[in-house]
């Protein structure tokens, strides 16, 4: 019997608040649930507007703590009650002065079971995220849920090939990019990048993008969200670029193996002649 699984993902317009944002994505939830889903992932800092257009200090405003915040704890309350795997990428605040670019992965009994921090922060025009995020530091967590072994890796990490392996290694089946793009250079890479990544390490990628114009600037966020399998090819249509979207897709856990076997990049691989990839 093949193994699939049925995997969601939404990306959304900012509503102008928190609240209705949160409300918005659950009710996305409950529909995925409907539709047979057992895994959802939401957009990068998916319950904020993309504040990082701007460097202002009011936007700490919108971290809370990881996993005791209030939206992690209402994501733990959905999951229970969709029987779903959930990723959720919020700010997180450790402590004064400790914030994080974070996402949070619940199982589908509601049990936190852990966080991924994004390695790499973008410091450019209309991506100003150092001033508000520090580096993460807890490695590349892959999370043992009820659908399989599930990894996260976010936005801007995604240029970074290094992650993706060390997922990989891991154990990673299925890996969560949620994103926050703009239009320009980056929508080529947007439909480059991920099918690569896949390839290379023979897994599945949800790649979420957010879509539309927000209140702090002008990046025009292209949505295009998709599932890619490890041959690289797209899961079913991709999102609109326009306007938000729930997908749903078969996922056949099963052809992980499969490539695995025919392609051997795993067992070709060279550790031994790779030293100079992790000096500075």
């Amino acid at each position: 019997m093949a193994n699939v699984v049925r995997a969601a993902l939404v990306q959304a317009t900012w509503t102008g608040d928190t609240e209705s944002m949160v409300a918005k994505h659950e009710e996305y939830a409950r529909e995925a649930a409907r539709q047979g889903a057992k895994i959802i992932g939401f957009q990068e800092v998916f319950n904020a507007p993309y504040f990082c257009q701007v460097q202002e200090p009011e936007h700490y405003r919108w971290a809370e703590p990881v996993p005791d915040g209030p939206t992690v704890v209402r994501m733990q309350e959905l999951a229970r009650e969709t029987g779903m795997v959930i990723v959720v990428p919020v700010f997180e605040v450790e402590q004064s002065g400790f914030y994080y670019n974070t996402a949070a992965v619940i199982d589908a009994d509601g049990t936190f079971l852990g966080k991924y921090r994004k390695h790499h922060i973008p410091q450019v025009k209309g991506f100003w995220e150092k001033y508000y995020f520090k580096p993460g530091n807890v490695g590349w967590p892959v999370f043992d849920t009820a659908v399989g072994k599930v990894g996260v890796y976010i936005c801007y990490d995604r240029h970074f090939p290094e992650g993706w392996r060390q997922l990989g290694l891991n154990g990673a089946q299925l890996v969560y990019n949620p994103s926050a793009t703009h239009r320009g250079l980056s929508s080529h890479l947007w439909r480059l990048e991920q099918p690569a990544a896949a390839v290379a390490n023979e897994y599945y990628i949800a790649a979420i993008n957010r879509v539309g114009v927000e209140e702090y600037g002008d990046n025009d966020f292209y949505g295009t969200s998709y599932f890619v399998d490890p041959r690289g090819q797209f899961v079913g249509d991709t999102a609109s670029d326009k306007g938000e979207e729930l997908l749903v897709r078969d996922l056949d856990f099963d052809l992980i193996e499969e490539v695995r076997q025919q392609w051997a990049f795993y067992r070709d691989r060279r550790p031994d002649a790779y030293e100079g990839l992790v000096q500075p």
